[in-house]
């Protein structure tokens, strides 16, 4: 049987505003909040809300039948919750018929699993516990942003704990491999890797409203055929895309809602499941392990990271950026820890490619990736000053190095409490649970009670019986020694009164 694994990934781009060399110092406010506004607001108008709408309405319909993952961006998780909250109170709702599971990702959507593994880890740690506060349950399968992936970063996901990894199903790297199989991580096989069919995403992502295309227009008959007509043996089918494809790429007058409404109906007819991410890892086997010793991900024909590291400029703000990680690490600056996390975003270092994009590539406020790269280094060189005067750079590294190691001690150590306590809390609530059986046992037999000692009349008379009998001995025991007392006493008197004393002469 066939299983399609249905995901979305939800990320909005912070947009940094025009930054002059001479407000280096004296601006730190780095971001367009008009444009932000303004963004969200309409792709949560245009897709999330309805595209949301059309899951939870699915999910109602066909219950269990139908499954579908999200993984959320914590700058964009930040962004709803200020401007576009009934997008969040949607996917709670969506989480409440058991139809949907949220993965964990980078926190910021950046680069940093090619940069520092320390900020990579806390990451995903702080966007895991986001979801876990709004959705109630920990992630246990891990999207990096724009699906990265290579053999480095899946042992270093193993590590962190998780079961599975989403990747791109790229041609360079699976060769005459198919990606409707479950893979293993080449450096971990407890990592396994679900990858995507890039075909049957990008038909409904891209294509589905172009009417040059060939099988224009598409219908869900079609599509499930498409499917059903895999070899037998490729059983798991992975459809991934950004949800703004619902409504921002494809418009909503293209009629995707419902052909994504209609798809559950059809799958059924052929025999053809859906299920989460997590369902597939535990109940699939890996067949076998995939080696990708270089960095890939989901953006352009090439599959890889040259859409962000391709030319000198974005190396050049990269390595800028992630030059002062540790320092920013050990930061409890509110505002630096925000501001760090909104300038990692690819997409800035996107906006600077020098590559050729096409005709509808979008490059914000810039007019030239040059644009983009003297704009960034800008902001950058006056959040590196802030940083630098908090931990001065005459700190020695050996002094640094030493707090940053202290740091993790401390941070391991409170993991490690944090899992006594929870197993604490687990054996407290067994044995409240324990007690109170036992007390309803106790409470059971003494209503009982006073039935079974209202029927033996009998005994109250016995008792009282012998009661009397008791009485009769008390009061007849006493008379004979009060006999014997009195004679005693009449008696005693006697014998002095035999001897009298003499009389006078």
């Amino acid at each position: 049987m066939k299983t399609i694994c249905l995901y979305f990934e939800i990320h909005q781009n912070v947009h940094l505003k025009r930054y002059r060399f001479f407000e280096i110092g004296k601006d730190h406010y780095y971001f367009d909040d008009y444009e932000n506004e303004r963004g969200i607001t309409e792709t949560a108008e245009r897709s999330y809300i309805p595209a949301i709408r059309t899951f939870i309405e699915m999910a109602k319909t066909y219950g269990k039948a139908f499954k579908v993952a999200f993984s959320i961006s914590g700058c964009a998780l930040e962004l709803l919750e200020q401007y576009a909250p009934e997008v969040i109170e949607l996917l709670q709702e969506l989480n409440e018929t058991g139809c949907v599971e949220f993965l964990a990702e980078p926190y910021s959507h950046g680069l940093s699993s090619l940069a520092n593994e320390d900020v990579f880890r806390d990451e995903v740690a702080r966007q895991a516990k986001k979801m876990k506060e709004l959705f109630g349950k920990k992630p246990t399968v891990l999207r990096n942003s724009s699906l990265i992936y290579s053999d480095d970063i899946g042992g270093l996901v193993a590590d962190m704990g998780y079961k599975g990894m989403i990747a791109e199903g790229a041609k360079h790297v699976l060769g005459w491999k198919s990606p409707h199989f479950v893979y293993s991580c080449a450096h971990n096989p407890n990592l396994k890797l679900l990858l995507r069919d890039y075909k049957l995403s990008d038909d409904i992502s891209l294509r589905f409203n172009d009417s040059s295309w060939n099988e224009y227009p598409l219908f869900a008959d079609t599509y499930m055929d498409w499917i059903a007509q895999l070899p037998e043996a490729e059983k798991v089918i992975n459809i991934f895309m950004e949800l703004c494809a619902l409504g921002i790429y494809q418009p909503l007058s293209s009629n995707i809602l419902e052909f994504i409404k209609a798809l559950p109906a059809v799958a059924k007819d052929r025999g053809i499941t859906f299920a989460t991410p997590s369902e597939i890892i535990a109940k699939s086997k890996s067949v076998a392990p995939l080696e990708v010793p270089y960095p890939m991900s989901w953006n352009d024909e090439e599959r890889d990271t040259s859409c962000w590291l391709g030319n000198v400029m974005q190396r050049e703000a990269f390595n800028k950026l992630y030059s002062v990680a540790e320092r920013v690490l050990i930061c409890k600056d509110r505002r630096i820890t925000q501001d760090w996390d909104r300038i990692q975003a690819s997409n800035n270092f996107r906006f600077m490619t020098t590559k050729n994009m096409g005709v509808g590539f979008y490059r914000g406020i810039y007019d030239s990736p040059y644009d983009a790269f003297t704009n960034y280094m800008n902001i950058l060189g006056d959040f590196i000053n802030r940083v630098n005067a908090l931990y001065p750079l005459d700190i020695e590294n050996d002094e640094l190095n030493a707090l940053l190691t202290t740091i993790r001690n401390q941070a391991d150590e409170i993991t490690v409490k944090d899992a006594e306590i929870a197993r604490l809390q687990a054996r407290l609530s067994k044995f409240e649970s324990t007690e109170k059986e036992e007390e309803k046992k106790e409470a059971a037999p003494a209503k009982k009670a006073p039935a079974k000692k209202a029927a033996p009349a009998k005994k109250e008379a016995a008792s009282k019986a012998p009661a009397k009998k008791e009485a009769t001995k008390k009061e007849t025991a006493p008379k004979a020694p009060a006999k014997k007392e009195a004679t005693k006493k009449e008696a005693a008197p006697k014998a002095p009164a035999k001897k009298a004393a003499p009389k006078k002469k």
